[in-house]
């Protein structure tokens, strides 16, 4: 493996007098960290004299910072990374996957230029000048704590800004590959997340995203908490709303009295992701989540005795092996009760190097695709008549986002998404907002 860690005077010299020819092209996948990350990359390489752009025919390096949280996800990025491929263009591997199915991609790219864990970003413009000078083949899957918060950053989006608070988790989840590569609970500073949060606001940014695989247990290593972290960020002088990350049951329900004290700041969403993955506790137990379905069924109701109209978002693996009819109803009438804004359904699929790997009663394809078309359709109900709950609302609402299909995004105090138009560009203002129309995933809604 070639040592990407020592460099003479003369070849950084020379390095940064050839750095200027250097363009990159970057695709990201997965969740809000791995775009921090991609921000990051992306600063640290900006700041050594690398261009980045936005086509790969300007590109002479390709950068695919990945997602291997579930096989689609992973199925998807390598079926890509055979499509770069046709490019004839180096390719730098980067993020989770290299850590979880490092031969799978070694396999679809055996001439990759670089493959990169998490926590090797430090090292990409040392990398890059290695191979716009012919190097291929190098490899970094360090394992070190990333000072992600004091490295540079370039902003992808000019209104939201993306924190990372911690890195790794404390669970052991037994489908869950994402610990392999993120590792066990390490969390920043709150001195470090607020000094950041503080420099967003100033470049702009009116909506902050604090995300961490699991926000519940963020400080626990430091003799901290989120709910005082929180309490630190809203008190800074600026007008912005802030939205919390996921978080995990077992960790919530540890917290949930102060977090739902410092949450009744109006700069907080009053939206939570909060994954049960299952209604039933055998199944649940076999997950090791725990917790159990009456702790979440508790959590939810004191959520939403606190906030009545809390966007709640929810996860459900269907098909975890060994799950009954039973269980299957169990979750069924799980999600009928608690009625989640928001249901994230996956079909259950086994990854590398965890323990349900090795679990038996494994169900048939066939089996886990039909309930996850019969939960899918459930939820998508649920979510319909909860979105229509909204209809005639009148309030205060973010534009945080451009339409995909034209118009623009705009976020309520419970972080709903609410289209509107406008032909002024109205990105990162407040405008008042009343709901004229409800579909599944988003409200519509007319500027007053």
């Amino acid at each position: 493996m070639p040592n990407v860690n020592k460099m003479t005077i003369t070849k950084r010299l020379e390095m940064n007098n050839n750095q200027s020819n250097i363009r990159v092209y970057v695709e990201t996948y997965g969740c809000a960290l791995n775009k921090a990350d991609t921000e990051i990359m992306l600063g640290i390489l900006v700041k050594n004299g690398v261009e980045v752009v936005n086509s790969i025919d300007d590109a002479n390096i390709i950068i695919v910072n990945t997602c291997g949280v579930k096989l689609p996800t992973e199925t998807k990025i390598l079926r890509r990374l055979g499509e770069l491929r046709n490019f004839s263009k180096p390719i730098i591997v980067a993020g989770c996957l290299p850590k979880i199915s490092l031969e799978k991609i070694k396999k679809i790219l055996p001439n990759y230029a670089a493959i990169l864990g998490p926590d090797s970003y430090e090292k990409l413009p040392e990398i890059v000048f290695q191979i716009i000078n012919g190097r291929r083949g190098i490899i970094s899957l360090d394992n070190d704590f990333l000072p992600r918060l004091t490295l540079p950053s370039v902003k992808m989006h000019p209104t939201i800004g993306i924190v990372p608070i911690s890195q790794g988790c404390l669970g052991n989840c037994s489908y869950c590959a994402v610990k392999l590569a993120r590792g066990r609970l390490k969390s920043y500073s709150p001195e470090e997340i607020v000094e950041k949060v503080r420099q967003l606001l100033k470049e702009g940014c009116k909506e902050i995203w604090l995300t961490a695989q699991d926000t519940a247990v963020y400080g626990i290593d430091i003799g901290y908490s989120l709910p005082e972290l929180l309490k630190e960020v809203e008190t800074l002088p600026f007008k912005f709303k802030i939205r919390v990350g996921m978080m995990n049951p077992a960790y919530l329900k540890q917290i949930i009295e102060k977090l739902i004290e410092v949450f009744k700041s109006p700069k907080i969403y009053k939206f939570l992701h909060v994954p049960v993955q299952s209604g039933s506790n055998n199944v649940l137990e076999r997950m090791n989540r725990n917790y159990t379905v009456e702790e979440f069924r508790s959590l939810v109701k004191l959520l939403r005795n606190s906030f009545p109209k809390l966007t709640l978002s929810t996860d459900i693996i269907v098909g975890f092996p060994g799950e009954t009819e039973k269980d299957f109803q169990e979750t069924i009438k799980l999600l009928e009760e608690v009625r989640p804004d928001i249901t994230n359904v996956s079909r259950f699929a086994v990854r590398p190097r965890t323990e349900a790997e090795k679990m038996s009663e494994i169900l048939p394809g066939w089996k886990i695709k039909e309930r996850s078309r019969k939960i899918s359709k459930i939820v998508r109900k649920i979510s319909f008549q909860r979105n229509l709950e909204w209809l005639g609302y009148v309030g205060e609402a973010l534009i945080s986002e451009k339409g995909v299909k034209g118009g623009f995004i705009a976020r309520n105090f419970a972080y709903k998404p609410i289209v509107v138009y406008s032909k002024e560009n109205i990105l990162g203002t407040f405008v008042k907002v009343k709901v004229v129309d409800a579909k599944v995933t988003y409200l519509v809604g007319e500027i007053v």
